[in-house]
């Protein structure tokens, strides 16, 4: 069976047992706090950009929340895609409560429609957003198509490290030995899950997840070989949300990479 449309049955049951109010006053903070959702290196980056009169999309956006922050900053549209269409729903209802223009479409991003090709000037992947493609290769070559001339990418993300790590509730998890590697960094079978999505869900019996491990070299090589140019890529010794257990230790735990369209206009 397609992982993708397993995937999107299983997101969809998750919003449907999501725990009580998850996600529905995220329009508050989004009008009182400057760039709520964005992680503070992340801030950083996007606040040295120019967003006036630019075009912004969010590929795998969940509910949207990481856009809606976004356009703060001034960009004349946005646009976020997620294959979830009841969580696009809540991200629709988000950005009209808070009153900032953005549209949300949900589709396969894979199979996203010729509409949006050299569409946009910056488009971008939040936590997690990438694991849910098995061939890099195919998502890049769709993130290259929608970018405009010069239009750069941002992926803030895990670090594949972090596939390497056992957490606390794995049983390979010894809090005293937090020196100890349990997975190959060189995974190739996908992680299948069953138990819901903790950061949104209650445990429970829920339809399967799959997802991917990703290395570094994966990443950027999909990357340059879809016609993207990599300009930065920083790495930190924080998670950034499975588990604060191994901060600071001297892991590489997550990362920022940005790139941008080979085709660029002077």
């Amino acid at each position: 069976m397609n992982y993708r449309k397993t995937n999107k049955e299983a997101w969809e049951e998750a919003f449907t047992n999501r725990k009580e109010n998850w996600g529905d006053d995220n329009y508050i903070r989004l009008k009182e706090e400057h760039l709520p959702f964005l992680n503070p290196d992340v801030v950083k980056e996007v606040e040295r950009m120019d967003f006036t009169g630019k075009s912004v999309a969010q590929f795998c956006c969940n509910n949207g929340r990481e856009l809606l922050s976004i356009m703060q900053l001034g960009p004349a549209s946005g646009t976020g895609f997620d294959i979830a269409e009841n969580i696009i729903q809540q991200a629709k209802d988000t950005a009209t409560k808070a009153n900032i223009p953005c549209d949300f479409v949900a589709c396969d991003i894979l199979e996203i429609g010729e509409k949006y090709y050299n569409q946009f000037d910056f488009i971008f992947f939040t936590i997690g957003a990438i694991t849910w493609i098995q061939d890099l290769g195919e998502l890049f070559d769709v993130v290259f198509k929608c970018l405009k001339p010069s239009g750069k990418m941002m992926i803030h993300d895990f670090h594949p490290f972090m596939n390497m790590l056992p957490l606390p509730g794995d049983d390979k998890f010894d809090a005293n030995h937090l020196n100890q590697i349990a997975f190959s960094y060189y995974r190739s079978e996908p992680w299948i899950e069953n138990s819901g999505m903790r950061y949104m869900t209650p445990e429970y019996n829920s339809k399967t997840f799959t997802s991917y491990s990703h290395t570094v070299s994966k990443i950027m090589n999909a990357l340059i070989q879809s016609g993207l140019a990599i300009q930065k890529f920083d790495e930190f010794d924080y998670d950034v949300g499975l588990s604060e257990v191994y901060d600071g230790l001297g892991y590489p735990l997550s990362f920022i990479l940005l790139a941008q369209n080979h085709d660029i206009v002077d």
